[in-house]
């Protein structure tokens, strides 16, 4: 055995006992669908329970391209969080999507971006769906590495949109429903997300990556971020800063998976050919949340 593979063998035990860490980052910045009698608190407490990190936060074009959108973008910069591009309309890369049409909707976006503080060249493809073919894959990526951008990936992908999604439907029919209900389901759907990831994460790498976990701007998460990130740091992973998340060098990586997208975490163990039978496509949906609420009765 040379010294750099016995160095390497007792170094493996470390990497197994690595804390994991995590990083939020959230899309879309949609406060047009927080109820308006709740959405100076929401939008108060997004903010106060990120005091101690900071984030990516990654804005539709269309939902900040107004007076109070602008006003969160520049609230959000002043916190020190950091805003990334996540197109103007928000349309994904699917089957006949062209190219230059979604090329055009991230520089559409870009303009509405760059006069505030916190704007840094990051994109995020909307639903995580980077191209259905090779060519149309690999013409975006040319495409983002010449205007400078890099890839927002995920790493620990999850459907914290379907949760809210379904407790504002029971907040219309019902004002003075508890969402509270939601709190545990929600909070249990997050951790296991992020057990599994972190798990394929080890297996595929041989480590734990610092993870990306998405998220949305919405009710859900104003009411339960913080308790979120106090499971995180009870349950002995470390929050870190986004910026730092994204230093880890997986995410230069390119996987070559087609059709191209969802978790990073998800589209390298793909690659890699001998997960095919453990990953599920899409990789996180409402069609997988929809029992789970169901039985619930939420």
């Amino acid at each position: 055995m040379t010294r750099r593979k016995a160095l390497f063998v007792l170094a493996a035990p470390a990497f197994a006992r690595t804390r994991p860490r995590v990083a939020i980052t959230m899309d879309d910045v949609g406060w047009q669908a927080i109820p308006e009698e709740r959405r100076a608190d929401a939008e108060a407490r997004l903010l106060n329970a990120l005091a101690k990190t900071r984030v990516f936060l990654f804005a539709i074009g269309r939902n900040v391209d107004n007076e109070h959108g602008a006003r969160v973008l520049d609230r959000w910069s002043a916190a020190g969080h950091r805003i990334g591009n996540h197109t103007y309309t928000h349309q994904a890369l699917g089957s006949g999507r062209k190219p230059e049409d979604f090329e055009a909707d991230i520089l559409r976006c870009e303009d509405v971006l760059r006069p505030h503080a916190g704007f840094r060249k990051y994109f995020r493809f909307p639903a995580l769906k980077e191209g259905d073919t090779r060519e149309t894959r690999d013409a975006v990526r040319a495409f983002l590495a010449q205007h400078g951008y890099r890839n927002g990936s995920v790493t620990v992908d999850a459907s914290d949109w379907y949760y809210n999604q379904r407790m504002i439907g029971r907040l219309r029919a019902d004002t003075r429903f508890d969402c509270g209900r939601y709190r545990q389901p929600y909070l249990e759907h997050i951790w296991n997300r992020a057990q599994y990831y972190d798990g394929l994460s080890r297996e595929v790498l041989g480590r734990s990556v610092a993870h990306t976990l998405l998220i949305h701007y919405n009710l859900l998460n104003a009411l339960f971020l913080a308790d979120l990130l106090a499971m995180f740091r009870s349950s002995g992973w470390d929050v870190i800063d986004a910026e730092e998340a994204f230093a880890d060098p997986v995410f230069t990586r390119q996987p070559d998976t087609v059709p191209a997208g969802e978790s990073l975490i998800w589209a390298l163990a793909k690659e890699t050919g001998r997960f095919d039978g453990r990953l599920r496509y899409p990789g996180e949906d409402d069609v997988y949340e929809k029992p789970v609420l169901d039985r619930l009765r939420l």
